[in-house]
């Protein structure tokens, strides 16, 4: 086992993903947090969470040594309820003293790579719309075709086709308005540049990408499918776009150096992405199986592992699983190439309630290593003295 995340960079690495079983064991935040700090030493400049990505513009501005608080970017930078997490504060205070006294070139970037939506609901695309029309000067009245926000971001809009304003006229128009915006902001894009700054295009390409998403989503909501299609279809969209996101953060990032992204495994491994509860069965291409398609040598990933945790009341696995052929060799946590040894099998002791998934044979033949947590409380006792505020 090593604890050195550099032993697993590839000379050909431009996107190193790093997944975690379960959003709700706070030591994966920890640990990421020590091997941002290995792999900004050896040049890597950026990272990028599973958080909205419009969001967390003002997390990077707040790390590039702007002005407001850790309070306030924490509560206004991230979606999902991240923000709240300590492992996020201590990455974010960090970050800024990091770069504090170093030159543009060698500071590190903040990204979310996630869509501006939750599990169950989207949002109006009007703001980012808007904000692309400002910055182009353009006269339309998005307002009036979108109409009241309410309609866009309940609950009923992304469950019922019925109740979804994606398949209207007026969402129709918004998407065709949106695309020759999106054409229009490049072509002007010298004269653009010129009369503001590359950091405001982009900030313009990052909001329309965003609303054009936003419609994307919403129009799959809108299709009269049976339950396990429709939330695979609003799955494979939701990738989808966060495949798009790492792509161009990527076009963004890679003459400073390379990127880590950090999210759930199902969102960063190769193989396909497959969930089930109750009579719900669904399949999807996550934005790893995307990228990884894409990028090829340039894309590796590491995969999360859990062993036992106080904080979901989960037990040490059974010593013929995954995870618990893992326990056996670690003490805290360590990074392992990955192997699926042929008499292991997939540990059944995890409830829904936990949402931890845990790992099996196509998830070990779709990364190139995983990380292991045994005992999150001692893992976390180590890596809390890593990085920090």
């Amino acid at each position: 086992m090593s604890q050195d995340i550099r032993d697993f960079v590839t000379p050909s690495c431009g996107l190193l993903a790093l997944g975690e079983p379960t959003h709700r064991e706070p030591a994966f935040g920890r640990i990421r947090n020590e091997l941002f700090a290995q792999l900004a030493a050896c040049g890597f400049r950026s990272i990028a969470l599973e958080t909205d990505r419009v969001a967390a513009l003002a997390v990077d501005d707040y790390v590039q040594g702007g002005a407001g608080s850790l309070d306030a970017v924490m509560r206004e930078g991230f979606s999902h309820g991240f923000g709240d997490q300590e492992a996020n504060r201590r990455l974010v205070g960090w970050m800024r003293e990091y770069n504090r006294h170093r030159p543009p070139e060698e500071r590190l970037a903040f990204h979310g790579f996630d869509a501006p939506m939750e599990t169950m609901s989207a949002p109006s695309p009007r703001t980012y719309l808007e904000h692309a029309r400002d910055y182009l000067g353009l006269d339309l009245d998005i307002a009036g075709l979108t109409g009241d926000d309410a309609r866009w971001s309940r609950t009923e809009a992304v469950l019922d086709a019925a109740m979804s304003p994606g398949a209207t006229p007026e969402a129709e128009r918004l998407r065709s308005i949106a695309d020759d915006m999106l054409t229009t902001l490049y072509a002007h894009a010298p004269q653009r540049i010129a009369a503001t700054s590359r950091d405001e295009w982009f900030n313009a390409r990052i909001h329309l990408s965003a609303g054009l998403g936003l419609l994307r989503y919403h129009r799959q909501s809108a299709r009269p499918l049976e339950r396990s299609a429709r939330i695979a279809g609003l799955a494979a969209a939701r990738d989808a776009l966060m495949a798009q996101n790492l792509l161009e953060i990527r076009g963004i990032e890679e003459k400073r150096g390379a990127t880590l992204v950090f999210a759930h495994n199902h969102h960063l491994k190769r193989s396909p992405s497959i969930w089930g509860e109750g009579d719900l069965a669904i399949e999807w291409s996550g934005a790893g199986a995307i990228v990884g398609a894409l990028l090829g040598s340039r894309y590796v990933c590491v995969a999360g592992s859990l062993g036992r945790s106080e904080v979901l009341g989960l037990e040490d696995p059974a010593p013929d699983t995954y995870e618990g052929l893992l326990q056996g060799r670690v003490p805290t946590w360590g990074l392992a190439t990955a192997t699926a040894p042929p008499d292991a099998r997939t540990r059944t002791d995890t409830r829904p309630e936990q949402a931890c998934f845990p790992l099996d044979r196509a998830t070990l033949d779709a990364v190139d290593a995983v990380l292991h947590v045994g005992e999150p409380s001692l893992a976390s006792s180590r890596a809390d003295h890593s990085v920090g505020p």
